[in-house]
């Protein structure tokens, strides 16, 4: 009953599929351990209209549907934590600066460039597989992108900064990102293939490289960091799949 129960709490914390709720803060940390599995009700709510032929002549509108049903259930969450790196990423060579800007409310040029790059990007990746029927594939995007914040928060898991982020980073313990990341391999075996699944796994290890480099040098991490490895993780999966087209 418990480990349903933070189920649905990750759910109803990460998107609109189940209720809100306020979960204690000494139990904030479990909430890692069902990325893969959010992200996999995620995608199967995201694709199922457009799987089951809702404006099946129009693979641009059902892409672009998409994006915005992700942006809607997710409440735009990892959007706002992307457009935040995005911004402060331009003054990592003052670690103090950086903090300054990522914690500012306001979204400058460079958040509102990494908004529309990666919105675009999903846009165009999820058209190129509605055209070629891939939308068990589509799903396990959503799969590999939760599996890669839980890779960047073991990697940072000593640079964590208080805040929220911290109390889901803490959570990220190796037994746990071993697990999320062989769950995540083995469906996408099964629902991408084993190119895509390898070929995006190696594009997602790629992203969270350059993340954990930015976090050494900027002296920590947050919950920012962690919103942008989802969205890097998820275009990940989609190159994986493009490239082998």
């Amino acid at each position: 009953m418990q480990f349903i129960r933070n189920f649905f709490d990750t759910l109803g914390f990460l998107t609109r599929l189940a209720p809100a709720r306020i979960i204690p803060e000494e139990t904030m940390n479990r909430c890692m351990r069902f990325m893969p599995a959010v992200g996999l009700v995620l995608g199967f709510i995201v694709v199922l209209p457009f799987w089951l032929g809702l404006f099946s002549g129009s693979p641009w509108v059902q892409a672009w549907l998409m994006v915005m049903l992700n942006i809607t259930l997710t409440r735009g969450l990892h959007f706002d934590g992307l457009g935040d790196v995005c911004d402060a990423v331009t003054t990592h060579t003052d670690p103090i600066r950086f903090w300054v800007v990522i914690k500012d409310s306001h979204t400058g040029a460079f958040g509102v460039i990494g908004l529309i790059s990666i919105i675009g990007g999903e846009g165009i990746l999820f058209h190129e597989m509605i055209t070629a029927g891939a939308f068990t594939t589509i799903i396990w995007t959503f799969m590999l992108g939760r599996a890669a914040c839980v890779g960047l928060g073991y990697m940072v898991r000593h640079l964590t900064r208080p805040g929220l982020g911290k109390l889901y980073i803490d959570g990220a313990t190796l037994p746990v990102a071993l697990v999320a990341g062989a769950l995540t391999t083995f469906l996408g075996f099964f629902l991408a293939g084993f190119g895509t699944t390898i070929v995006g796994i190696f594009f997602a290890s790629c992203a969270l490289y350059f993340l954990h480099r930015l976090a050494e040098h900027v002296g920590g991490a947050n919950g920012d960091f962690l919103g942008c490895a989802v969205l890097l993780g998820e275009v990940a999966a989609g190159l994986g799949f493009a490239l082998l087209v």
